[in-house]
């Protein structure tokens, strides 16, 4: 059995091998460009736990050539780092992968500075922090920051197929027979983090004793062992995950506390914080909306708490949003409005921008017309002047039809209307 944990051997040898993050090493893409030019500058990555960064750093240095060391901001001192600056001056140039670059001190971040002026090192940091607000702005303004993309199913499927018939460095030598309920348990119930599939998957291999033939059979009870999650439940096309989240947001949208705890529950057993998310803020924009417009804050408040927490804690800011935004009132003009301007501008419906409104900062401008009788609505009472702003052919068009469910909107209603008969 390798000492080496299957994730760390299954690092990718040089950029073509990386799974994910097409956006960064996709062809044409910026990482891609800089490794084929051999013009590499420093770096931050940074995004969830298990993603990715240790892998690029690792497949940079592949596709290179460059010497790769690995160091951690907390555990390496400033000595091993002179040992790299060292390396660097033999070799002329080394590139240095920096886990959890957040957390650099001042003496470590004096002395690297010199190194990344001159490009002997070529910093690659590693960070779940938002850098920009926890990274020091020394050694941010010396690297690119690229956002890593969380890691979907189909991402993790791959990785875990790959290592499966990877006899070098993977489970190849093994012969398993892995089903795909199992499969799909290891790539969901990890919540977007390879390394810990990959992790459960060797534990899955390695403890299981094989039959008569030799074969290692690994079912969704094994799984779920050594992911030590429960299996949630998922058909080939994941129709039953997108069932529950479909019903959870229209429970929310129902106003039923107890069924949207109900769902909120399944899909933390199952780990799935990433469309938890996402569907949360998604209702607080479409279902509430301006019935309560701090319900969107708010619960975005309460997803960036649970992604900072992890499960199991991320479970109660997250059923604090749920309860709030069940109990809110219900508003879905915003998304009505847009939707309908959107139809008819699809439909060809749209016209030329009046005159009056089109851009008259620049030389010519009177000369064409542009901006001439244009009213500048401060110099009237109460800031509203009467005066066409939509095309000719859409002049009289109403988007947004408000509705009186909530203070905020009952205000704006007034306005609305109020404006309308003026007009």
């Amino acid at each position: 059995m390798n000492i080496k944990p299957l994730a760390f051997r299954m690092r990718p040898r040089s950029i073509d091998e990386i799974i994910g993050q097409e956006h960064l090493v996709g062809e044409g893409k910026i990482i891609a460009r800089m490794v084929k030019a051999k013009q590499l500058s420093s770096m931050i990555l940074y995004g969830p736990p298990g993603i990715g960064k240790t892998s690029i750093a690792s497949a940079i240095a592949g596709s290179t050539k460059f010497a790769f060391r690995t160091l951690n901001a907390v555990t390496n001192n400033k000595k091993d780092m002179e040992i790299v600056a060292a390396e660097a001056k033999m070799s002329g140039k080394v590139i240095l992968l920096l886990d959890e670059v957040h957390r650099l001190d001042k003496a470590k971040q004096d002395f690297l500075l010199p190194y990344l002026e001159n490009g002997m090192i070529t910093l690659i940091g590693a960070t779940t922090s938002n850098p920009y607000h926890a990274i020091n702005p020394a050694i941010r303004s010396r690297c690119q920051i690229f956002e890593l993309k969380s890691l979907v199913t189909d991402d993790i499927t791959k990785a875990l197929e790959r290592a499966l018939h990877d006899e070098e460095r993977g489970l190849g030598a093994y012969k398993t027979e892995v089903s795909f309920d199992a499969l799909t348990h290891f790539a969901t119930a990890s919540n977007g983090d390879v390394r810990s599939a990959l992790n459960a998957l060797e534990l899955a291999v390695i403890s299981t004793e094989p039959d008569e033939s030799g074969t290692i059979h690994i079912d969704l009870q094994i799984a779920e062992e050594c992911m030590q999650k429960k299996s949630f439940s998922h058909d080939k096309d994941g129709d039953a995950h997108y069932d529950v989240l479909s019903a959870f947001q229209k429970s929310i949208r129902g106003s039923d506390v107890n069924a949207a705890l109900h769902y909120l529950g399944r899909l933390v057993e199952a780990g799935d914080l990433v469309s938890i998310a996402r569907r949360l803020v998604v209702i607080a924009y479409e279902d509430i909306a301006l019935a309560n417009p701090q319900a969107g804050p708010r619960a975005l408040a309460a997803v960036e708490a649970a992604e900072r927490l992890g499960f199991p804690e991320a479970r109660i800011p997250l059923a604090n949003s749920v309860i709030e935004l069940c109990l809110s009132p219900k508003s879905n003009t915003a998304i009505a409005a847009i939707d309908a301007a959107l139809s008819d501008i699809r439909s060809g419906h749209s016209g030329d921008v009046p005159d009056h409104l089109k851009d008259a900062h620049y030389k010519g401008a009177t000369e064409l017309g542009r901006g001439i009788d244009y009213l500048y609505p401060h110099d009237y009472e109460n800031g509203w002047v009467k005066q066409q702003y939509l095309p000719d052919k859409l002049r009289s068009k109403k988007y947004y039809k408000p509705k009186k469910s909530g203070k905020f909107e009952q205000a704006l209603a007034s306005v609305y209307e109020n404006i309308e008969k003026k007009k």
